[in-house]
């Protein structure tokens, strides 16, 4: 039996003003300090932990990426992330059949059940983009026949979901959410108590000949529909966004605020390809259009986590 996906419109709205503050005075006075000591600028925010929490997982099938997530989280939805794998799918190329994916999900799941999660808090999701693609109807179809319950999920409420994961309490009035995938991107933020998602290009959009040019107006033009004054800080994830913290990623830190000047990433394209530089044409669309002061990307965060929120506990 399938679990169905309810699009869920009210969202938490718990002050954390205080936390806030204080991340928004860390970035200042960083920002101010850098020009003095060249130190790079964080954003230390520290999202409330578990109490008496249960283990729940969540198994990715995306465009390009075969994901599985580890959480512990709590009555009050606050939760932890526990352990996080990842792989390649290549589904968006049409490389994929069913049985590497039944291969790789029962490997998984063996992982999932020997980290010490119920197997009924075991969830498979699949993602908006993934789902465009042909292939992906078989695979579905082959991981029901085998038992597995597959949800799938649409660009609408994956954006749902990628906020409900990384957006931290006490900055629902003033922040957007990003999500940059590789099949789709989705924009989302609160408003009058729902959660606005909505979808443009994603990453490989190359893959199908569309102009750069083109993806950056579209973009653009989205962006620019974003309240003013939710466009003070903009939080995002996805693939081409990791890779672009990774490059000024240094120690252990939950979030790295990204450089919105692309130009700074011309290594990263050389190294990655098209793929990163169709990435930051749409990185930049959005920040051109929107103009937020900061960029934060969470490293724990992801749409599926969000999935596993959205479940009654």
């Amino acid at each position: 039996m399938l679990l169905n996906v309810l699009l869920i419109c009210s969202v938490f709205c718990i002050s954390c003003k205080e936390q806030t503050e204080k991340a928004k005075i860390s970035i200042s006075e960083v920002k101010q300090n850098t020009k003095k000591e060249k130190r790079k600028p964080t954003f230390n925010y520290e999202q409330q932990k578990p109490v008496n929490g249960k283990m729940k997982a969540v198994i990715e099938l995306g465009a390009s990426s075969f994901n599985s997530f580890i959480i512990e989280i709590d009555k009050e939805k606050n939760w932890e992330l526990k352990s996080k794998e990842f792989g390649k799918s290549l589904i968006i190329e049409g490389l994929t059949n069913s049985k590497k994916v039944n291969a790789k999900l029962k490997a998984y799941i063996q992982r999932i059940l020997d980290f010490g999660v119920d197997i009924k808090n075991v969830h498979f999701v699949v993602s908006s983009g993934a789902d465009k693609e042909p292939v992906t109807k078989l695979i579905k179809k082959e991981l029901e026949n085998i038992g597995y319950i597959v949800n799938t999920v649409t660009a609408e409420e994956e954006g749902e979901y990628a906020l409900k994961s990384v957006l931290p309490k006490g900055f629902e009035q003033t922040t957007f959410v990003v999500d940059i995938g590789s099949g789709n991107t989705k924009i989302s933020y609160i408003e009058e108590g729902k959660i606005i998602a909505r979808e443009t290009y994603g990453a490989k959009y190359f893959q199908k000949e569309i102009e750069d040019n083109k993806v950056y107006k579209e973009v653009n033009k989205l962006a620019l529909t974003i309240p003013v004054k939710k466009r003070t800080q903009c939080f995002i994830i996805g693939g081409v966004p990791y890779n672009m913290a990774k490059f000024l990623k240094k120690g252990k830190e939950r979030f790295t605020l990204l450089n919105k000047d692309v130009s700074n990433y011309q290594k990263l394209v050389a190294k990655k390809g098209k793929k990163i530089a169709s990435g930051l044409n749409i990185f930049k669309a959005i920040n051109d259009g929107a103009k937020p002061n900061s960029v934060i990307f969470d490293w724990d965060a992801n749409f599926t986590i969000g999935f596993i929120l959205d479940l009654p506990y």
